[in-house]
């Protein structure tokens, strides 16, 4: 396709060119967060800020690797990632927030994603609706030995994508609540952990892509829990997701680039 960009050597929305970005990088949606996960890079730099994308390059393990933040929800999430991998990236861990479904997922805890519910637009315009959205099962175990070892709360299964968020929240007001509210009795029934935004989007297009893509979240609260009367805190402080994903990189990289 045409390159949009004023400067044609970088991609139209990232503004990232070839080998500005490692192959291994962190997705977080708020772009606020890309400095603080650069924080645990080595020599970390800016390398762009352009509408909701900014990207820091540096290193982990003495291996070149990237955080892009993709903003709110499938569609620019999808653009990040395809405009990534052109630039040579290839294993993606999307962090960010969600809220609990099923009531021993507390406020804090964090989320592993091994799949998504295609409840959002993006992945239909890449998939047929009955090829599943699924996490890479390597990033996935990574995510998992990650954040067993720092020891903190964990839930591994699937979670639920949506375009809406006030769909989510006050469902009861929306002309189709019927139907939001019916099938969020069936996601829950069915076992869904969490809801939030982009995994199903990115697991799709990066099946379509061939690269890698694994999530993890932290959860800010649980509005089921709420409406049982149960403790319920809200939590706004992502740093334990963040070092999962960071510790899950380091996994891989001693694992596929050195070997051991």
């Amino acid at each position: 396709m045409k390159n949009y960009s004023e400067d044609a050597s970088r991609q139209y929305h990232i503004q990232v060119a070839e080998g500005e970005v490692g192959r291994y990088v962190i997705m977080p949606g708020d772009p606020k967060r890309c400095a603080k996960i650069a924080e645990y890079f080595e020599n970390p730099v800016l390398i762009a800020d352009n509408r909701e994308y900014v990207t820091y390059t540096g290193t982990l393990e003495g291996v070149k690797v990237s955080v892009t933040s993709t903003g709110i929800g499938g569609p620019s999430a999808a653009i990040a990632m395809e405009e990534l991998v052109r630039c040579g990236a290839d294993t993606f861990v999307r962090i960010g927030t969600c809220g609990g479904m099923q009531t021993e997922v507390k406020s804090g805890d964090v989320v592993i994603a091994t799949g998504a519910i295609r409840m959002e637009g993006t992945s239909k315009e890449y998939a047929p609706v009955e090829f599943p959205a699924v996490a890479d099962l390597s990033i996935t175990n990574a995510l998992k030995k990650a954040a067993k070892e720092k020891g903190y709360s964990f839930h591994t299964g699937v979670v639920q994508c949506k375009d809406s968020f006030y769909g989510q929240h006050e469902p009861e007001t929306k002309p189709v609540g019927y139907e939001l509210m019916e099938k969020w009795e069936a996601w829950k029934r069915l076992g869904c952990l969490a809801s939030e935004m982009e995994s199903a989007a990115l697991f799709i297009v990066g099946s379509y892509l061939h690269v890698r893509v694994g999530s993890c979240f932290l959860v800010v609260a649980n509005q089921e829990r709420e409406r049982l009367g149960l403790e319920n805190p809200v939590v706004h402080d992502t740093d334990r997701a963040i070092q999962v994903a960071v510790e899950a990189i380091r996994r891989l990289i001693r694992k596929e680039e050195r070997g051991n």
